[in-house]
């Protein structure tokens, strides 16, 4: 498995932890003078031989004034991260959406120069979404039509290349797929098993570390009530069968593992992504 680091942008601490007062959050994340927490995009590779399965694909560099409003200092191309990383763009026979905001799907595609048309950054891939998530990325709610672009997602729609997902599903023996709303409709989040633990891909139920915290939800989720009960569910899991979370927005922290404590779900450990303990 290999990290793939499509950036990082900053986004309003407010938004990020929602209702809950900055004196508490700014103790587990920093901000700048403007409220603003620095955050990550961290994709995953993980290379299974036959199959080569990239989960998420970061915000892409189509569009560059909305990045540039949300501070990105570059632009990322993350054919060129994948190609740095030993791969070639073709070579990736899967592509795993946890979900379709600008952030992690923007990717997907590229504008090519002297054409009108979008191509496909992964063009042998199977892309795999959420049926609701899809759904909800064609005819978006009011909270989220800001988040979705269709330039993102159409030309792989067309190229036959989308898998929609109805319920938990296993990708290949080693990778199963679970369904999570609240953050949005339909969010896929890959269960990647390997023979000393299980790795959770919590994507955004839970973007950082600091927001295990059961009431700790963005002001970004669509049903905060949902979000907390999907949060428990897949933390008590993870109490029970030591399983790893690996962050995708987390600046600070790649994993944790969970424990109980005083009937909350808390951080017992925080630590570099390491790829040859999951080999």
């Amino acid at each position: 498995m290999i990290k793939i680091d499509a950036n990082f942008f900053r986004v309003d601490g407010g938004a990020m932890f929602g209702v809950v007062p900055k004196k508490l959050w700014q103790r587990q994340y920093p901000c700048d003078e403007n409220n603003l927490c620095e955050i990550a995009l961290n994709c995953l590779l993980i290379d299974l031989g036959n199959r080569k399965i990239l989960i998420d694909t970061g915000a892409g560099n189509k569009h560059t004034r909305l990045l540039n409003s949300y501070g990105f200092s570059t632009i990322t191309d993350i054919r060129d991260e994948i190609i740095r990383n030993g791969y070639s763009p073709s070579e990736i026979t899967d592509v795993v959406l946890t979900h379709l905001h600008f952030d992690h799907c923007g990717g997907c595609t590229f504008y090519e120069e002297n054409s009108s048309e979008f191509r496909l950054t992964f063009p042998n891939a199977t892309h795999w979404v959420g049926v609701k998530q899809w759904e909800n990325f064609l005819s978006p709610n009011p909270r989220e039509d800001d988040t979705y672009f269709i330039e993102n997602m159409q030309a792989v729609a067309d190229a036959g290349k989308l898998k929609l997902i109805h319920e938990n599903t296993w990708l290949c023996p080693k990778i199963e797929l679970r369904l999570f709303n609240g953050h949005t409709y339909g969010q896929l989040v890959p269960y990647i098993h390997t023979p000393k633990q299980a790795m959770i891909y919590v994507g955004d139920v839970i973007p950082l570390a600091a927001a295990v915290r059961l009431r700790w939800v963005s002001a970004y989720d669509i049903q905060p009530l949902v979000s907390m009960q999907e949060k428990e569910t897949l933390l008590k899991e993870a109490v029970e069968k030591n399983q790893v979370l690996f962050f995708e927005h987390d600046r600070y922290n790649d994993c944790c593992t969970i424990e109980e404590k005083q009937n909350r779900y808390v951080v017992k450990n925080t630590f570099p992504f390491n790829p040859e303990y999951y080999t």
